[in-house]
């Protein structure tokens, strides 16, 4: 049993030729390296979202749900936002 199978893709112009230019400057052997790395970085991506979700953003919804009182209301993040922004404009 092949462990590859064919696929016919259409990609944008622009697409199409960033994939040309990269196999033409050396850096992938193929157009099919190019789409295989391509997929291996959105599937990384992926995944780490996924373990942000369930580390990060669950653990911060279980204490919340445990003591509401810890839970900011909207109010209170737009302030922390527009605090963080004006901060970060400053800053250039």
């Amino acid at each position: 049993m092949r462990s590859t199978r064919q696929l016919s893709i259409t990609l944008p112009n622009e697409m199409a030729e960033l994939v040309r230019a990269k196999v033409a400057a050396g850096e992938y052997a193929s157009e099919s390296e190019v789409i295989r790395d391509g997929l291996r970085v959105l599937l990384a991506r992926d995944r780490a979202v996924e373990e942000w979700l369930l580390k990060d953003v669950a653990a911060a919804y279980d204490a919340s749900r445990a003591d509401p009182a810890r839970a900011s209301n909207i109010e209170q993040v737009k302030a922390r936002l527009a605090s963080t922004a004006s901060k970060a404009r400053a800053r250039r």
